[in-house]
């Protein structure tokens, strides 16, 4: 008997099928960002950072210089993570010789981006550049009070619809455009009610062109606070919770953009009664918004198991949104996605019935004994059992793959 046998046998003791969990989480698409390969730095024909509240440490050799290289590395990372996924991109990682600025920018400088999605078999999200840019240094955009600057980014945002919806329609699977804004305040605001309305108006005005949504899907994502914008964040989760309700978008959840205390995993099921569909950005913060590598913890476990016993798959899209240039960027995003699937293969194995029985019967002592006991079931083996049927390494071989690449892409210099 193979290891997986035995696993099988004991998960079918508790009326669990491994097939069928399988199945159901290799369904499951992940939108891979494309930010981690570069350090969060895209490909416009200028120099600068992030900015925005948004900083990448580190500086470990072999980040990607250029469109090909990201899309190498990308390969790489895609060849070692099991099922077909998406790619994240944002609006500054155009592929052309062309300068457009932010407010020109049309599809053509991203179809190669398209043509390689179809060569590989993935999806596209897209996402507006609202940082990085001199129309930003007051860590303002939508709301800021110049209306010059406004109509710059309400331009941005509307063909970056424009582009998504044709990515959809050349892809067969909608986009999801996500839109995030760095807008707040250092120190402390008098007039939070002026920044909030600008906000609202001018999102209006981004989304006023009705796009079909086996094209599109609109997406809003709130924060707590970045760096210089510590004491007021002008889209703020109850702001865009109000606003993707009563305009029908969906709504972005960054594990990232809460108080530390705040469990993510516990918003979706109350989120979901109001809204047609959730975007995930799947993060790990430490203290605050620092984007961390994902880790198997119990932050993602809870977060995935909701996803399950809710039955939220169908209406979640879900994405990663990391940066770490600590460490290798092409392992930072293979041990992410694996992470976030074995999150997800743990949540299909558990005994799902069982537990909710329990609970609906008040046995919260059969509810905690299932629960811990469940805990030692041989997930692992199951895991193990799904990659090696798409031969794919785990342990020892996956390591030495990882290094191995790594090693190529540090020659770059």
């Amino acid at each position: 008997m193979t290891r997986y046998d035995s696993a099988r046998a004991q998960f079918a003791d508790w009326g669990i099928d491994t097939e069928a969990a399988i199945a159901a989480m290799l369904a499951v698409p992940i939108s891979v960002h494309c930010w981690q390969g570069d350090d969060v730095g895209g490909f416009e024909k200028k120099s600068g950072s992030a900015g925005g509240g948004i900083q990448a440490t580190g500086n470990h050799p072999g980040r990607a210089r250029t469109p090909d290289e990201l899309r190498a590395d990308l390969e790489f990372a895609y060849g070692l993570i099991p099922g077909k996924h998406r790619l994240n991109l944002h609006a500054f990682y155009l592929d052309t010789d062309e300068t457009p600025d932010r407010d020109a920018i049309e599809y053509r400088h991203f179809a190669p981006w398209v043509d390689w999605a179809k060569d590989q078999g993935l999806g596209l999200d897209f996402n507006p550049t609202f940082f990085a840019h001199r129309n930003a240094d007051d860590n303002l955009t939508l709301s800021h009070p110049d209306k010059g600057i406004r109509d710059f980014w309400i331009e941005h945002g509307r063909r970056c619809r424009e582009i998504g919806a044709r990515m959809g329609t050349e892809l067969g699977s909608p986009c999801v455009i996500n839109n995030w804004v760095p807008d707040g305040s250092k120190d402390i605001p008098v007039d939070r009610m002026a920044a909030r309305r600008r906000l609202e108006t001018s999102l209006d005005a981004v989304f006023a062109a009705p796009l079909p949504k086996a094209q599109l899907i609109d997406a809003v994502e709130s924060k707590l606070f970045g760096i210089g914008v510590e004491a007021m964040t002008v889209g703020s989760h109850e702001f865009y919770m109000g606003y993707a309700i009563r305009k029908g978008t969906a709504l972005c959840l960054d594990m990232g953009h809460f108080h530390p205390t705040e469990s993510v995993a516990d918003k979706l099921s109350a989120v979901a009664l109001s809204l047609e569909h959730i975007l995930l950005h799947v993060s790990r913060p430490m203290r605050w918004d620092s984007d961390h590598v994902v880790l198997l913890n119990d932050d993602l476990l809870a977060l995935a198991q909701e996803l399950v016993f809710a039955d939220l798959l169908p209406k979640t899209s879900i994405g990663l949104d990391f940066f770490d240039a600590t460490i290798s960027r092409t392992a930072a995003w293979v041990i992410g996605v694996r992470n976030m699937q074995k999150a997800l293969l743990r949540a299909f194995l558990l005994p799902q019935a069982r537990l909710k029985a329990a609970e609906a019967a008040l046995d919260h002592t059969a509810r905690l004994i299932l629960t811990e006991e469940a805990k030692d079931l041989p997930f692992a083996a199951v895991w193990d059992e799904l990659c090696a049927r798409a031969d794919l390494p785990v342990g020892q071989g996956l390591l030495s793959a990882l290094e191995g690449y790594q090693s190529k892409a540090a020659a770059r210099g």
